[in-house]
């Protein structure tokens, strides 16, 4: 995997993978995320895809996913997580708890890479709760 990072003034910098997506960060936050932030998304993200593959592979009629958020930082430089909380409100049609609860765990053990590459120095966590939709 590959990338490439380019200033752009001020503190804004414009990452570009190596599928060619772009990403802004901005160490100011005035025009984008800050860095640490999009680590705490991209934990978010990473467990989302799982979630909701794990979920459909399951035949659960999911409407929507959303994840709250988290993170805690040391007080002392450098501000790195100390904590991340990891919160799925999984949206449905008779969802079933358990499955929910399955597809949590497994992207919290065995599938989702930011969150566990982060486990090693954060104390990562997660809960989820299930909506009933229409």
């Amino acid at each position: 995997m590959q990338a490439t990072l380019q200033w752009r003034g001020d503190m804004l910098f414009e990452g570009t993978t190596e599928s060619g997506q772009k990403l802004l960060l901005d160490g100011d936050k005035k025009q984008a995320a800050t860095p640490m932030e999009a680590v705490l998304i991209a934990a978010g993200s990473c467990s989302s895809v799982d979630v909701i593959s794990i979920l459909q592979k399951a035949r659960q009629d999911i409407t929507d996913v959303q994840v709250d958020l988290s993170g805690n930082r040391a007080d002392a430089v450098p501000a790195v997580f100390t904590d991340i909380h990891l919160h799925f409100k999984v949206t449905g049609k008779t969802v079933a708890e358990k499955h929910v609860k399955r597809a949590v765990e497994l992207s919290a053990d065995k599938y989702c890479s930011v969150a566990i590459m982060l486990s090693g120095s954060v104390n990562v966590t997660h809960s989820f709760e299930v909506i009933e939709g229409e």
